[in-house]
């Protein structure tokens, strides 16, 4: 008989756009949000470096129908605080006309330290993503993990793509958020680590000599957190809807059980060069689940949708015992209605306005909740 799995607890993070309903433009909601927020919510709620952003995060979760329940009713809290200053909220990526120089920075010493340190790359990182911690109490097995995850990152992420635009222009990528992302230092996709120790020297070299102030500022694509007892994967764009978003941290956290399976049962995963998953990474950037991605196994191309069943497949054993089983299904409406990304060009396709699209992302936001 297999052992049962430990929790895997979840934590998920989202930015959402605060957006003006008349021009369909980024809007400083001055604070007033965020403050009303913080009445009710307490600390799951902050400001951004931009004014026209708000973040919001989950207590610990025991289950993905947890998180769910608790992003839902973040959603519709912040939707509930933007309408009485007659804002609305969205969900994407990117805001598709937006530009950056026109959005106010939050005037807060942290944001002005980053913005002292990093000039332009800081202004102009007017992006959005969504993050997710899964619970991992051992940190050498925790890195462990992280080294073998990141193999599944590319996958993640093209399910997640939902930044086409950027001021106004279609970029040609389906996700250029992390295009923008890339121009700060400690970015993109983690180095390989052999154990904790060389990962915690790392950390404490960088403070040392004064390149960060604290370890937090490893903005990786997935890292083990410097203060949780959590792996964060911070690869993904932020999503148009709340079944999109938890589908994909169903995903993720089925992958680390899994991973967290072969481990224990003395079963390796194949480890492959960051080198070569960089390549699987532009690819999902570029185009979303429509493309071809790598499979390093075979060393030949393969259609993206095909890789990403295959991965369904790999994690199918662990699911019923984490009971995400209907969310990890619906990587298959996805596959077939398209991501984010496919769904903002579509809008535009037939349109060709952006404040339609702005208006695709603001109706989505609030589906299901």
């Amino acid at each position: 008989m297999s052992k049962k799995l430990p929790i895997f607890t979840l934590g998920v993070e989202e930015e959402y756009q605060i957006i003006d309903p008349q021009t369909r433009d980024l809007r400083s909601h001055l604070s007033k949000i965020v403050d009303g927020a913080k009445i009710i919510l307490n600390e799951q709620v902050k400001a951004e470096m931009h004014q026209s952003v708000v973040e919001v995060g989950t207590n610990i979760c025991q289950s993905v129908d947890d998180a769910s329940k608790e992003i839902r009713f973040l959603r519709s809290k912040i939707v509930e605080l933007a309408d009485k200053q007659g804002l609305v909220v969205g969900g994407a990526g990117t805001h598709p006309f937006s530009r950056w120089q026109d959005q106010p920075i939050t005037d807060d010493p942290r944001y002005h330290t980053i913005v002292n340190e990093l000039q332009d790359a800081a202004r102009s990182n007017l992006i959005f993503g969504m993050h997710c911690h899964v619970g991992i109490e051992n940190r050498e097995q925790g890195l462990q993990l992280m080294n073998q995850a990141c193999y599944f990152l590319p996958h993640i992420f093209a399910l997640s793509s939902n930044s086409p635009f950027w001021e106004g222009r279609n970029t040609g990528y389906k996700s250029f958020r992390t295009k923008v992302f890339d121009k700060f230092p400690r970015t993109g996709l983690p180095e390989y680590f052999d154990c904790v120790s060389s990962y915690d020297n790392y950390l404490e070299t960088l403070v040392k000599t004064n390149c960060i102030d604290n370890p937090k500022k490893i903005w990786w694509d997935l890292r083990l957190h410097p203060f949780y007892d959590t792996i964060e994967f911070r690869i993904c764009d932020m999503s148009l809807t709340v079944d999109e978003a938890m589908c994909i941290v169903a995903l993720i956290q089925a992958i680390v059980a899994k991973l967290y399976k072969l481990n224990t049962s003395n079963t390796s995963f194949n480890m492959y060069r960051i080198a070569l998953i960089k390549e699987n990474k532009f690819r999902a950037a570029r185009y979303g689940i429509e493309g071809n991605m790598i499979d390093f196994g075979l060393q030949k191309e393969v259609e993206t949708k095909g890789l990403i069943l295959e991965l369904l497949d790999f994690v199918d054993d662990v699911v019923d015992e984490l009971g995400s089983r209907e969310q990890i299904n619906y990587v298959h409406t996805i596959l077939r209605e398209g991501t984010g990304a496919d769904k903002q060009l579509a809008v535009f396709e037939q349109t060709q306005d952006l404040t339609k699209v702005v208006d695709l992302i603001t109706s989505e936001f609030t589906k299901g909740l």
